[in-house]
């Protein structure tokens, strides 16, 4: 009898589960609702300055965002507690090689990690790396991706020849300056903030090396069954996810004082105008193809997705192209240029950084001399 009750008990759960994924399913088919996924980091700019700006409005979009930590973040997509957002292609290409539905349509911008090493340390390039000690902020983010795409790119077995040293970000350039590890992984606002500071020279930077200054590293992606069931509102958001991305690359400056003052992440005006102009806010579709399949060849080779994968075959998988989303139609969009959004190009971005983040009578005092000095 127990059993029967037992029995009787999973099927109703199950059929409770499934009447109420169909109708989750139904409700959404062919809506205007969008939900947008986003962590509260620099390179998120395009998804404030889409909602702030109405760009989800003028796709007839509407929009609510949704709140996500790293640990969990592929995860939450993945079982659809938001459809869409912008992310690293490195963070998601084993994951969908694992069988994870989601697919990449548009590119965002370029260049946000880099491997960093002491000023005045005796790392000065990558093959310098080889039997060294590197600080990620974890093993698997985007960081780690990356030193290990490079590694790899310059024959060092990243999982023989590197001993690898988690700290929490903000504590990498601690770690460097203790003598903890030779060389940090990092991301933006990291990166420039450790050059401001005068600790560490670039060792691999993906916003000027080749071949990564001209790949993607962030594009859109959106959940799998979002798409099926609502391609007309996956490219709407995707579009205004890319016309953003322009926005912000014709006004970094006024796109870092709105990610700031409305509260999307922890900062302040001025380092975020420092992250930002790192980065290379150009969207792109054919750039964000490329990128998957640049990425993956990379990750392969660097041990990070299985021997067997066929890269080729992997990228027709992760990318799809959406009606109306092209390069042609990016080519042809004006956005405004907001008087005083950008920067001037005789500023030297990171010494004020470093003017703002110490202020103090004597680093403004020697910032100032500096940059009279330049002029």
């Amino acid at each position: 009898m127990r059993a029967l009750r037992s029995i009787a008990l999973v099927a109703t759960t199950l059929f409770l589960l499934i009447g109420c994924g169909r109708n989750k399913s139904d409700s959404t088919a062919n809506s205007n609702k969008v939900r947008v996924g986003y962590i509260g980091i620099t390179c998120e700019a395009p998804i404030f300055t889409a909602v702030e700006k109405g760009f989800f409005k003028e796709e007839g979009l509407d929009v609510s965002l949704v709140k996500c930590e790293w640990a969990n973040y592929k995860d939450i997509l993945a079982l659809g507690g938001f459809d869409i957002t912008h992310h690293l292609v490195m963070y998601f290409l084993k994951p969908i090689e694992q069988g994870l539905d989601v697919k990449f349509t548009g590119g965002i911008h370029r260049g946000c990690l880099r491997v960093q090493s002491a000023k005045n340390g005796s790392v000065n390039s990558i093959t310098d790396l080889r039997g060294k000690r590197i600080g990620v902020p974890g093993m698997g983010t985007p960081p780690f991706i990356f030193a290990n795409r490079v590694l790899g790119a310059h024959g060092i077995d990243a999982s023989k020849e590197i001993t690898w040293r988690v700290f929490p970000a903000g504590e990498l350039g601690l770690a460097l300056d203790k003598g903890e590890v030779d060389a940090v992984a990092d991301s933006e606002p990291i990166g420039s903030l450790l050059i401001a500071e005068g600790k560490v020279k670039n060792v691999a930077d993906q916003a000027q090396d080749a071949p990564y200054k001209d790949e993607y590293c962030c594009a859109v992606i959106v959940n799998g069954k979002f798409l099926a069931a609502n391609p007309k509102a996956a490219a709407g958001a995707t579009r205004a996810l890319l016309k953003a991305a322009k926005w912000v690359e014709t006004n970094p400056a006024a796109a870092a004082r709105l990610s700031v003052e409305k509260g999307y992440l922890a900062s302040n005006p001025e380092l975020n105008t420092v992250a930002i102009s790192h980065l290379r806010y150009v969207p792109s579709v054919s750039g964000a193809e490329f990128a998957v399949n640049s990425a993956a060849v990379e990750m392969k080779t660097a041990g990070m997705l299985s021997p067997t994968t066929d890269v080729s075959e992997l990228a027709k998988r992760a990318f799809v192209h959406l009606d109306g989303v092209t390069d042609d139609w990016l080519q042809n969009l004006q956005v405004e240029k907001v008087a005083g959004g950008q920067v001037p190009p005789d500023q030297d971005i990171r010494l004020y950084a470093e003017m703002i983040l110490h202020d103090t009578e004597g680093s403004c005092c020697k910032a100032k001399k500096v940059l009279a000095a330049q002029k």
